[in-house]
């Protein structure tokens, strides 16, 4: 048989007729159409709320409320001074930005930084930030260095 695009056909299996739902006995879909008997899920425009348990007590209002959001809350991204030694070291700086940090692929654009004081510094550097931890703030003048706050 010549190989031909008039003679194409899906391959066997591959295409099945969809449901033909409340056609009648004949179809086998036809009575309760799929939908089992009686019921809310049986009828037409029916809609649960989110996170219906079928009149059981929900479990939103089953677990108890605590807590709270701060709307107040500023979230800093937490560099320690090891990574700020490690890019020093790295790129050769003697001062370090927050774009340094973002070039550095440390932080996403911006946001704000906090330097903290985990590890040691043993350059000075001027370090640029939008806040210091006290100990990390001891650490950099104690190598000689100094802290700009934005």
């Amino acid at each position: 048989m010549k190989m031909d695009l008039t003679n194409l056909q899906p391959a066997v299996g591959s295409n099945k007729d969809s449901k033909r739902i409340g056609r009648g006995p004949g179809s086998g879909y036809g009575g309760t159409s799929t939908r089992g008997h009686k019921g809310a899920k049986s009828r037409s425009g029916y809609k649960h709320k989110v996170g219906f348990e079928g009149g059981q007590m929900p479990l939103q209002r089953r677990v108890p409320k605590f807590g709270f959001k701060n709307i107040n809350r500023v979230e800093y991204k937490a560099i320690n001074l090891n990574v700020l030694e490690d890019l020093a070291q790295a790129k050769d700086l003697s001062k370090i930005t927050v774009a340094d940090l973002h070039a550095a692929g440390l932080v996403s654009k911006g946001a704000l930084v906090k330097i903290l004081g985990n590890g040691t510094v043993t350059k000075a550097l001027e370090v640029e930030a939008n806040a210091f931890s006290k100990k990390a703030e001891e650490a950099i003048a104690a190598a000689g260095g100094t802290v700009i706050k934005k």
